[in-house]
């Protein structure tokens, strides 16, 4: 059966407009991308962005792409060495890479490269703002118990090997303020003032931007540090 004529006009004027309300759309919804490429998945990683929806995406992506994850942090002017491999078996280190610069003590420690880049986003967009919002003074450095070290989890005979055996993991101890103060997990973490508040907005801070994050909330082994690793464990990671 023939529609009649001024039923198809109408049919495709409807069809017309939602073409036009569809592009309007896509265009709406690129221009706010562009405004906000933290949330873009296909713009680069920039550690001056804020955290954003894909940032956790990006991080997980650069595990396959070591030049590229030194890139963003070359884009973000931060000071590091890519070392040769070293070790062997369960404990080779393809990507070796030294972080320089004053804020983490002791100094140049080693780790992967993904690592590296969660730690400084942490650094700018954590753990900063809350040393100045929560406790009135500008982070002078944090200061970790370790990256590398060649054993199994907890040290054992046998089981999974640790993160920390391909330097793919940092712990986390104190954080000393410009004030002078020091805050530490053992010592802070079970108060009720500011600093534990800030222990505790820092460890949340730190989850997304690292596949495993571990406090003083999971377990004993960990009442003196943060544990903060890189192994993607699926979405949303670890976080306790």
């Amino acid at each position: 059966m023939v529609q009649p004529p001024k039923r198809r006009i109408f049919r495709i004027d409807r069809i017309a407009v939602g073409l036009l309300l569809l592009a309007s759309l896509v265009m709406a919804v690129r221009g706010w991308m562009l405004d906000n490429p933290q949330h873009d998945p296909w713009a680069p990683l920039e550690l001056a962005h804020p955290i954003g929806w894909a940032t956790g995406t990006k991080l997980a992506a650069l595990q396959d792409d070591v030049e590229e994850c030194r890139a963003v942090l070359t884009r973000g002017d931060v000071a590091f060495e890519a070392l040769p491999p070293s070790g062997e078996g369960q404990c080779l280190r393809t990507d070796r890479t030294a972080l320089g610069g004053s804020y983490i003590a002791p100094a140049a420690p080693q780790m992967t490269c993904p690592v590296a880049t969660g730690l400084q986003l942490w650094l700018r967009h954590g753990v900063e703002p809350a040393a100045v919002e929560l406790l009135g003074s500008p982070l002078a450095r944090i200061e970790h118990m370790g990256t590398y070290s060649c054993r199994r989890i907890y040290g054992q005979d046998s089981g999974n090997w640790s993160e920390h055996a391909t330097g793919n993991a940092i712990d986390i101890a104190d954080f000393v303020l410009e004030d002078g103060r020091r805050i530490s997990l053992l010592g802070d973490w079970n108060g009720e003032g500011e600093e534990a508040e800030f222990l505790r907005a820092v460890r949340d801070s730190a989850c997304g931007l690292f596949g495993t994050v571990l406090s003083p909330d999971y377990n004993a082994a960990h009442a003196d540090h943060f544990h903060l690793d890189q192994e993607v464990r699926g979405f949303g990671g670890v976080c306790r």
